[in-house]
């Protein structure tokens, strides 16, 4: 193609060669890195992989292609001018494989007062075109423009020729197998001595690629956005569900609260309990304890836990804890109670496991029948000791459809601390020290002054460290 020069404007002189390789490896070396860096870190990119991964890869995917972009043009601004169609026999013009930049970037001169056009060997392969064919004039090329595009390169070009502003602009153009590709433009007229328009030059560029990279990023960037808000939304629906169907109270809780002084009966209930979040920040469990005062004057501690994280976990503890609460106040026996739980989770739509812990005690006989699915067993302190009581038969709740749920029971004695837990109190790779852990607690659990000091000795001393799921501590002491 003619250099496309004005009359008044003076060459440039081309670079020199050692600048452009140096400038070539220096692309190639962050070429391989970036590259490099994109294999590493990126997992799998389909529908299976998480919004911000396929944010991830659409990100390298841009940056690779726009780094191997610039590596092909220096290369051809190293190499110089490509030979203008017709100069020489061409071959025939294929699709160029992917990855190859040296054709996406094609030239075209239209002079306008002999009406030939001169493309170059790259043009014809952009647009899809016979190299033998002649090159198309400023009147025929809309014909291979896409309809819609088509008043667009006309204003650009008649913006060019009459007003000799510069074209800058995309458009799609459709090739003769229909497939359809985005193309970018730049030129500007050619000045002839008397300042006239002689011809236009355009260099057309192959952006379809770049787009469907920056495309892909755009798409995933919001899909991450929409990910990221949905997540939100979610954890603060746990949160406030989770705050609204936990028990209020704080501090240490008098039963019955109908005593004299306020502090309960003689054979009454000191009870104190503490909710500990998980320590992954989003992760919001289901684990629940709590504590009711019946109408015969009884009362029913509980404990449980949900598998899994968020605001539907949140809601099947919400659910299994309002039936806990409803049949206690019916007068149900903790294992019954809990065969029932059993049946109940076992008809939800969804797949789902629970350990619960129901414990009624009766302040007159000061006796504790309890049952468990699955759950740790209370721990019982006295005189500075403790101990795990022995647990009854009982899978976790959703396990086995018609499970059967045994019940145990303990006479207690004033003065007895009765600890009810869950099982992520402490890190998944010790759980099997939490009970030692806990009983060796005995001396300074028998010195506490009341319940929440009781509960305020464990959590610093079991519940400080990290935790992989939320956990519950509830502590109830007989007679203070």
């Amino acid at each position: 193609m003619p250099s496309p020069l004005s009359a008044d404007r003076p060459a440039g002189q081309p670079p020199e060669s050692g600048t452009v390789d140096a400038l070539i490896s220096q692309t190639r070396r962050l070429l391989g890195d970036v590259d490099a860096v994109r294999r590493e870190t990126t997992g799998p990119t389909g529908d299976e992989a998480d919004p911000e991964t396929r944010w991830q890869h659409a990100l390298y995917e841009l940056a690779v292609h726009q780094l191997s972009d610039l590596d092909k043009h220096l290369a051809q601004l190293r190499d110089g001018p490509a030979t203008p169609a017709g100069a020489a026999p061409r071959r025939a013009a294929t699709e160029p494989p992917r990855g190859s930049l040296l054709s996406r970037v094609g030239s075209a001169e239209w002079n306008l007062l002999t009406d030939e056009a001169t493309w170059s060997e790259e043009l014809y392969r952009i647009l899809g075109r016979d190299p033998a064919a002649p090159a198309l004039t400023l009147d025929e090329l809309p014909a291979l423009v896409h309809c819609e595009d088509q008043p667009k390169l006309t204003a650009m070009v008649t913006d060019c020729l009459i007003d000799g502003k510069p074209i800058d602009g995309e458009f799609r153009v459709v090739r003769p197998d229909e497939s359809v590709r985005t193309v970018h433009m730049m030129g500007e007229p050619v000045l002839d001595a008397d300042g006239a328009t002689a011809s236009m030059w355009a260099v057309v560029r192959d952006v379809s690629e770049l787009r469907r990279s920056q495309r892909a990023v755009s798409e995933t960037r919001d899909s991450l956005q929409r990910q990221r808000h949905i997540a939100q939304t979610e954890h603060r629906l746990a949160v406030e569900l989770q705050e609204a169907v936990l028990p209020p109270w704080r501090g240490s809780l008098r039963l019955p609260r109908g005593g004299p002084d306020g502090r309960g009966g003689p054979s009454g209930l000191d009870v104190a309990a503490r909710h500990l979040p998980s320590s992954a920040a989003g992760l919001i469990g289901a684990a629940w304890h709590d504590v009711l005062e019946l109408p015969d004057g009884q009362f029913m501690l509980s404990a449980g836990d949900l598998t899994g994280h968020g605001v539907t976990v949140t809601a099947g503890m919400a659910t299994l804890l309002g039936a806990v609460r409803g049949m206690a106040f019916c007068d149900t026996a903790p294992d019954e109670l809990l065969t029932r739980l059993n049946h109940l989770l076992d008809a939800s739509t969804g797949p789902s496991l629970a350990s619960a812990l129901c414990c009624r005690y009766d302040p007159a006989a000061r006796t504790l029948a309890w049952a468990q699915a699955g759950h740790p067993a209370p721990l019982l302190f006295r005189d500075g000791a403790g101990r795990a009581l022995t647990p009854p038969e009982g899978v976790l709740l959703g396990a086995a459809t018609g499970a059967v749920y045994g019940q145990a029971e303990e006479t207690l004695r004033v003065g007895d601390v009765v600890l009810l837990h869950t099982d992520g109190l402490v890190p998944r790779h010790a759980k099997g020290a939490t009970a030692d852990g806990l009983l060796a607690l005995a001396p300074r659990l028998a010195a506490a002054c009341d319940a929440q000091e009781c509960v305020r000795v464990v959590v610093d001393e079991i519940g400080a460290g990290e935790r992989e799921d939320d956990a519950c501590v509830l502590v109830a002491r007989i007679g203070t």
